[in-house]
């Protein structure tokens, strides 16, 4: 009888360290989960001759808030390669501590395919913003459903200014728009008028949501605003890119 007791408590010892590498495995995993930042490829606004691309600060200031958290960020674009970028400003601290940083910056000029994107390492999706983001991210079909596995695995769908472009043909497991029935934000109609490109994007991208079903909120022009709804959260211009970065550390953190 000692030696079945015996044989049990080994036993026993033996489940407990094994528990404890599963639950240490556990932490571990979710501790490298990552981010995906998505940024545009399009570097034309329209048939205007402007040059476009993503918005410099709508990457870093997101960045900023969740690289200093300890997430790792990722870059995907629909083309991979080297991003275009807007709103170049060194003048920005957050846009230079970006700028100088031979990781990141190596990253972004070197962006992953969607093809090359692994879902399942990823916690959260980012979409910045940047008029190029207009042409390119909607229709992307290859995108919509890295968006869509992410969020059907219990993570995050974010994104800010023109970024919510991304966010309109997303369809979920059920057939339904990701964002029909939720509170969404995005650059609304009145600031794409005050910069005299209603004409020239493809569609109004506050239209465009509503038309999906989104409920939409915003804010005056330029002011900031993020919404935060059912784990999508969108913010609606520059000025809102370090809050909508603060929205997404905080649904990670819960």
């Amino acid at each position: 009888m000692q030696k079945v007791f015996q044989k049990i408590t080994v036993l026993l010892t033996v489940v407990t360290i094994l528990l404890s590498f599963t639950n240490q495995a556990t932490a571990q995993a979710k501790t490298m989960k990552k981010i995906l930042f998505v940024v545009t490829s399009h570097d034309k606004k329209g048939n205007t001759g402007e040059a476009t691309g993503y918005y410099l600060s709508e990457v870093t200031h997101p960045w900023e808030v969740l690289h200093n958290a300890g997430y790792e960020i990722d870059f995907v674009s629909p083309q991979g390669g080297k991003a275009p970028v807007d709103g170049f400003d060194l003048k920005d601290a957050v846009n230079k501590k970006f700028w100088e940083d031979k990781k990141y910056r190596a990253k972004i000029e070197n962006t992953m395919k969607p093809g090359d994107v692994k879902t399942e390492e990823y916690a959260a999706i980012f979409y910045a913003g940047g008029h190029g983001a207009m042409w390119d991210l909607a229709d992307n079909k290859d995108l919509a459903k890295i968006a869509q596995k992410i969020y059907e695995n219990n993570g995050i769908v974010s994104a800010v200014c023109h970024g919510p472009a991304g966010l309109v043909n997303i369809k979920l497991a059920n057939g339904k728009y990701l964002v029909d029935g939720k509170k969404i934000n995005a650059f609304t109609n009145e600031e794409e008028t005050a910069v005299k490109l209603e004409k020239v994007v493809p569609f109004l991208l506050e239209s465009k949501l509503i038309e999906r079903g989104a409920i939409f909120e915003k804010s005056g022009l330029w002011q900031p605003h993020v919404t935060v709804d059912q784990r999508v959260v969108t913010g609606q211009n520059p000025q809102s890119a370090h809050i909508v970065g603060e929205g997404i550390l905080k649904l990670l953190q819960e």
